[in-house]
């Protein structure tokens, strides 16, 4: 069983960044990516970015290429989004989660566990 440890979320105002954070814990080797979701009032589910912890390999959909980026704390191997220029648009519930295998291929298929998600509020 794995589990995932999210952080991070509030409100903020247009422009702004913001950080949110994910831990998985309990996979038995390093083969596994962590992603990201959001999912905004009335609309679907969406992958935001990936990060395969194996070979240190990201991928973002391009809505939010230009503005988010994932990164790793070495130590524990938690996964950071970094979010930029955040606009009213961005305002979603974002769900951490997590695989088997690397941000290639399918990126936003086949998740096995998810976090709770936590709310990104961006309003003046």
């Amino acid at each position: 069983q794995v589990q995932l440890v999210e952080s991070g979320g509030g409100l903020v105002q247009p422009g702004d960044s913001l950080i949110v954070s994910c831990g998985a814990f309990g996979w038995t080797d390093d083969f596994y990516a962590i992603l990201w979701f959001r999912q905004a009032p009335g609309k679907e589910r969406e992958g935001v970015s990936c990060f395969s912890q194996n070979d240190e390999k990201t991928y973002h959909a391009s809505s939010t290429r230009d503005r988010f980026t994932i990164a790793r704390d070495n130590h524990d191997k938690t996964v950071y989004l970094r979010m930029n220029n955040l606009q009213p648009d961005d305002t979603a519930v974002y769900y951490c989660a997590t695989r088997r295998g690397d941000c290639r291929g399918y990126v936003f298929e086949g998740m096995e566990y998810w976090a709770k998600g936590t709310l990104v509020t961006v309003s003046s």
